[in-house]
């Protein structure tokens, strides 16, 4: 097992690791919109979901993959009816074929944010 961690990414919010290497899969920890370069999220879920998005980028660079490697990915929504924006950008940012998938709403997340998403990826990308 092997820690991976980015400056590229805000930093976690609890005990936890940006992400995990185990075997030849990468684990990466629940990203949200926050831009690691401000510490401030946009305000739409939209444009939240991409920064989520490049943050998961950014870790699995990290780990030497890219989100082409994403097999699953679970995305957490304060509020299902933002579903159909988080699809657009989602689809925007990923191509076919798109990973697995579950999307659930949560009462809250940690930060005062709308969306949260968590991956795994291959690290060979096959």
């Amino acid at each position: 097992m092997r820690e991976i961690t980015t400056d590229d990414v805000p930093e976690a919010l609890g005990p936890y690791s940006q992400g995990i290497v185990s075997g030849d899969t990468v684990h990466v920890s629940g990203k949200t919109g926050v831009d690691p370069d401000t510490g401030e999220a946009p305000e739409s879920v939209a444009e939240q979901t991409t920064q989520t998005l490049e943050n998961v980028a950014a870790i699995l660079a990290a780990a030497g993959t890219s989100p082409d490697a994403i097999v699953s990915a679970t995305v957490y929504l304060t509020d299902m009816d933002d579903y159909d924006a988080v699809n657009e950008a989602y689809r925007a940012f990923l191509s076919e074929p798109y990973p697995a998938r579950t999307c659930v709403e949560v009462s809250r997340l940690p930060a005062p944010l709308d969306v949260e998403i968590t991956v795994e990826a291959e690290l060979d990308g096959d």
